[in-house]
């Protein structure tokens, strides 16, 4: 399901693509519309692989339920658990691998100020902590709009000439760092038997957030 949902945003990134919107992103970001499609590509591909790193303990297990008996009545198996006591941390490849990876590029390959990417991966950071929040049995939530809307203010107001890279990489890293980093410790409340830092692959709010956010500066 998770590419599924992938693989219809990047669709949709095709069809902005025709008007230009995101043919500019990249271009603001110093790549061509060829180069930026095949990161897209390569983030999509790379959504299906999570690299574990390592197991926490969670608070406890649900019983695993029957939807219904024949006679219409709901039969419980308070033996089985839905999962072991324990979830996997992993890292996505096409979440937080590979969108890491382009932050470093563009530090390396644009005149951006350290203490200026600092700052604003803060605030950014802070941002994301206070609107994200623990969903049990799914992972962790935030408004989609908030990441990108503040990574593009953060990138205007402080990026100057450089205000789209500085919006892409206060975006993306903010994102990995105060929904998914600093949420590590609520992992054990939300009764999942997988949890990976960039979620469920490139469309949860990582790369995209990097990308709107270019588009709004």
């Amino acid at each position: 399901m998770p590419f599924l949902i992938g693989l219809a945003a990047f669709a949709a990134l095709l069809v902005l693509i025709q008007v230009g919107a995101v043919s500019v992103a990249f271009d603001r970001l110093g790549l061509t519309t060829e180069s930026g499609m095949l990161l897209l590509l390569a983030c999509v591909i790379g959504s299906l692989l999570n690299m574990p790193l390592f197991r926490l303990r969670t608070d406890g297990t649900y019983p695993m339920q029957r939807p219904a008996a024949e006679d219409g009545e709901t039969v419980k198996l308070p033996a089985y658990p839905v999962f072991c006591n324990r979830t996997v941390v992993a890292v996505n490849v096409g979440g937080a691998v590979i969108p890491v990876a382009f932050c470093a590029w563009l530090l390396l390959h644009m005149p951006l100020s350290v203490p200026v990417v600092l700052l604003a991966v803060v605030i950014q950071t802070a941002v994301c902590y206070l609107f994200s929040r623990p969903v049990a049995g799914l992972g962790i939530g935030m408004p989609i709009l908030v990441a990108p809307v503040a990574a593009a203010v953060l990138g205007v107001s402080m990026g100057g000439d450089q205000a789209a890279p500085l919006a892409y990489v206060a975006g993306t890293l903010g994102v990995l760092l105060g929904c998914d980093l600093l949420r590590l410790r609520d992992i054990r409340r939300l009764h999942v038997p997988l949890a990976a830092i960039g979620g469920a692959g490139t469309f949860d709010g990582v790369f995209i957030t990097g990308i709107i956010a270019v588009i709004l500066t």
